[in-house]
């Protein structure tokens, strides 16, 4: 049987479940607040008021998995926990910066085409 080399495609392919997991909503807001300071759980929390408790927590689990972002336990009392952007995550401000204002510069278009297809 040949081996087959996955393609970008390829919904199985590795990088899919990464893109997956980074691009999601609450990752996004995460890393935004992330990339401009190191932030204690219940500062992302009300930075980002949408999201639960469980959803935050599954969200950072995630990133940290990845690689994007580090946890360090502060030595303080009460015992805190800070996340911050991990060098790997940094390489992300860019082409995700591309992809807001790509959204922003185009939602009209968006708006519109979901407009014709729904009507």
């Amino acid at each position: 049987m040949p081996e087959t080399t996955p393609t970008t495609l390829d919904l199985a392919a590795p990088h899919r479940e990464l893109l997956d997991q980074v691009l999601d909503k609450w990752s996004l807001q995460v890393l935004e607040e992330l990339c401009e300071r190191p932030c204690r759980f219940n500062e992302l929390r009300r930075a980002v008021p949408a999201v639960t408790g469980k959803s935050l927590a599954a969200t950072l689990r995630r990133l940290e998995r990845n690689g994007i972002v580090t946890r360090a336990v502060i030595s303080s009392r009460p015992v805190a926990v800070e996340y911050r952007i991990s060098a790997l995550g940094k390489t992300l401000r860019e082409p995700v910066d591309v992809l807001l204002r790509w959204s922003e510069t185009h939602l009209a278009e968006v708006e519109a085409a979901r407009d014709r297809f729904d009507g």
